[in-house]
């Protein structure tokens, strides 16, 4: 433990959030940057003298109950709590679940990809941010449930009520993306053993696909780069785009962007697509 770095990485963190961060009055004559001590303590559920103690340097080595009060109070990103725990001679202990939360510039780069179909998933497949022209090639994911959007549940799972095709089955290669998805979960299963959404969603399927069964008994992990992707669209036919994925390593999440050769029959689908939308040419007007 090293009890100098230790309290200098609090008082540092605690300085920089202010008392409407977290739904407290300034008051009068705050002498002090950001929070007071006994503020950070009441919020991490720990004693005043206690907390006292660690910023001087004295305290003894937090238990993993008090970090973990200590991470939430100081609202520390997963880095700074796994800096945390090793300042503390602790192990880090595994991040609570798969972030959930987009950042802006992510969004404003999805809403500047206009002749791209682009998305960005979850540690589990989840898709939390699209382009208008992903939700053309894919799904209308405004019009589902978060529980609905995920990836995974999707290709292994009951067919819509609607009957429309899902996500794994409108593609050529609905195969080998329900491998790809197995081996994402498991990964992300092993990051998150703890995450009750993760932990369900494995349990689900397990029960309810046979398929999804049979591969997760693989216990495969390891996954290639998927170059190109073959969509059948129903109203503007069959669409290959290729395929490239960038990783947002600080939330666990990547961004998907699919893209057709400038001038093939593809190209032409999509610039269709974007004109269209999400319209149904079927549906009664």
């Amino acid at each position: 433990m090293d009890r100098r770095e230790l309290a200098d990485f609090l008082r540092s963190r605690r300085e920089r959030i202010s008392p409407a961060d977290v739904g407290l009055p300034a008051g009068p004559r705050r002498r002090t940057p950001g929070l007071r001590r006994e503020e950070a303590a009441q919020l991490a559920f720990i004693s005043t003298e206690y907390y006292t103690r660690l910023e001087q340097a004295r305290g003894p080595r937090p238990s993993r109950e008090v970090l973990a009060g200590l991470a939430r109070a100081l609202r520390l990103s997963d880095a700074e709590r796994a800096h945390l725990h090793h300042l503390a001679g602790a192990s880090p202990a595994p991040p609570p679940g798969p972030s959930r939360e987009v950042r802006q510039s992510i969004l404003d780069l999805l809403a500047r990809l206009p002749q791209a179909a682009a998305f960005v998933t979850s540690a589990t497949l989840e898709v939390l941010a699209w382009n208008e022209l992903a939700a053309a090639l894919m799904e209308d994911f405004s019009a589902l449930s978060p529980r609905d959007r995920n990836l995974v549940r999707r290709v292994f799972l009951k067919p819509h009520p609607e009957g429309r095709p899902l996500y794994g089955i409108n593609m050529a290669d609905a195969d080998d993306f329900a491998r790809h998805a197995a081996r994402r979960l498991r990964a992300a299963a092993a990051r998150y053993p703890d995450a009750p959404e993760v932990t369900g969603l494995v349990d689900e399927l397990l029960v309810k696909s046979p398929e999804f069964a049979r591969l997760w008994a693989s216990h495969d992990v390891a996954d290639g780069p998927t170059l190109s992707k073959t969509f059948r669209h129903a109203m503007v036919g069959p669409i290959t785009v290729n395929c490239d994925v960038l990783d947002i390593a600080d939330r666990d999440q990547q961004m998907v962007i699919y893209t057709a050769v400038p001038g093939s029959p593809s190209d032409q689908a999509l610039r269709l697509l974007s004109v269209i939308g999400t319209q149904r040419m079927d549906a009664p007007r």
